[in-house]
């Protein structure tokens, strides 16, 4: 037995009815849409109607909110940081902040900065400036030898 050589059972697969095919097939005319009425027409979808009554959509309680205050980090893992700096695509001598994570393909969006989180390990010596960074990344970090400067401290001190 070969792969290309294997099919289904006779009778496991049903062929699609044709509808609207003469009176003798049994499917002719109406093709089993019954008589008139939008169900009957092609088009019409009243998904979610019910006679007039409240739909059950609408009937139940909205939930949640968007905080329009909430900051935007680009969120960046330790673990990944160290694989790039391995490949020669960061600069570990560097200062590493978000415009040298952003060219090395690494910090996406973010538009407030870069937020450091401590997932995977660092090995590499470096020195970040970020906008935030975790308890966690901050302690891998200075483990290695590095430190981290975190401005958007400052700037939510200063107001």
């Amino acid at each position: 037995m070969k792969l290309n050589e294997i099919s289904d059972n006779k009778g496991a697969r049903k062929g699609r009815m044709r509808v609207g095919r003469g009176i003798g097939s049994g499917k002719g005319k109406t093709a089993g849409r019954g008589q008139k009425g939008a169900k009957a027409r092609s088009g019409v979808s009243i998904n979610g109607f019910e006679g007039g009554q409240m739909p059950l959509h609408m009937r139940i309680p909205k939930r949640g909110f968007n905080n329009i205050f909430a900051k935007d980090y680009a969120e960046v893992n330790l673990g990944l940081i160290q694989k790039f700096i391995d490949a020669g695509k960061l600069d570990a001598k560097a200062v590493i902040d978000h415009a040298a994570l952003k060219g090395a393909g690494l910090a996406r969006g973010g538009k407030d900065g870069v937020r450091l989180l401590a997932k995977g390990e660092l090995k590499a010596k470096a020195k970040f400036v970020v906008a935030g960074a975790s308890k966690g990344a901050v302690a891998a970090v200075e483990k290695a030898g590095g430190s981290v400067e975190v401005t958007a401290a400052k700037a939510a001190a200063a107001e």
